[in-house]
């Protein structure tokens, strides 16, 4: 089913200590040294959309995430400044520093609302890693849709290989192109980059009435992102939070040999001291079932 593999298997990623490290997060990851502790964490900065980012990281990182997810805003509802910042400020110089004084590792950017291409330069600067986008929307057949949509991804990928980067696209619900299992299927059957791959958002599986393992399994190698989120309301959208067990997701990515970030997520936020409680709380709990499954 998998053409291509963008990502180590696990016992790779555990020696080079998580791949697109950047300042002092050239130091291995503390997960390392745990046996019963195979994933690292990210945390993405929407949740902390109404800090600046130097505030957001400290807090990502005084909940212990190794990891942030730079976010640029979506649209009117969901506001981030922290990639425009970050690319107009803060530059590469700028950037580094933040994440060394927080001990944080750079996940990538999520530029959804924006181009790749207008950070591909900066993700580069940093290191290198993954930046996360939507698809198109559905015209025709899938086959002819998804030919057509990845290949016009081909400027985007010439752009990760320049900047030792990787093009990731999230499943979303509605008329999206990437959305239900047949799509995904489409996805990885006619990729053949191994520098393009797939963000899973659990959440609109869900909204599917569709498996969340079973999207796992589909993807398998092309998978370089997954958010641990679900389809319910308020902050049970966040894991442990709600009525969702999450088990089998940890088994379905232990199959596919996935080694990347876990992402705790929710959207339309909290205020920040009780998102940083929701956040310590699915921490506990996904630590929790890592070591039960």
């Amino acid at each position: 089913m998998n053409p291509v593999t963008m990502f180590p298997d696990r016992r790779s990623f555990l020696q080079t200590a998580a791949g697109f490290a950047l300042g002092s997060a050239a130091a291995p990851l503390a997960f390392g040294a745990d046996t019963k502790r195979r994933y690292p964490y990210a945390c993405s900065s929407i949740n902390y959309s109404t800090l600046s980012f130097e505030e957001a990281c400290k807090r990502i990182s005084a909940l212990g995430y190794e990891a942030v997810d730079i976010w640029h805003s979506v649209g009117s509802g969901m506001k981030c400044p922290h990639l425009e910042y970050a690319g107009s400020t803060l530059k590469a110089e700028g950037l580094t520093k933040v994440l060394e004084q927080n001990r944080l590792k750079l996940c990538g950017f999520s530029v959804y609302g924006t181009s790749y291409a207008k950070y591909a330069e900066l993700l580069g600067q940093c290191g290198g890693g993954v930046a996360v986008r939507g698809s198109g929307k559905v015209s025709g057949t899938l086959s002819e849709d998804m030919k057509k949509f990845i290949e016009s991804l081909k400027p985007d990928i010439e752009l990760c290989e320049k900047y030792n980067s990787y093009l990731l696209i999230e499943n979303h619900s509605g008329n999206v192109l990437l959305n239900k299992l047949d799509s995904l299927k489409a996805f990885v059957d006619i990729n053949k980059s191994n520098r393009l791959g797939i963000a899973l958002a659990p959440y609109h599986f869900l909204a599917n009435k569709e498996s969340v393992t079973e999207a796992i399994r589909v993807c398998g190698k092309q998978l370089g992102f997954i958010y641990f989120w679900t389809n319910e309301p308020g902050e049970k959208q966040m894991p442990g939070a709600g009525s969702v067990d999450m088990k089998d997701w940890f088994s379905a990515l232990d199959a596919v040999g996935y080694s990347r970030y876990i992402t705790p997520f929710m959207h339309h936020e909290p205020a920040p001291d009780r998102m940083d409680e929701l956040h310590r709380q699915s921490l506990k709990y996904l630590k929790n079932l890592e070591q039960e499954h």
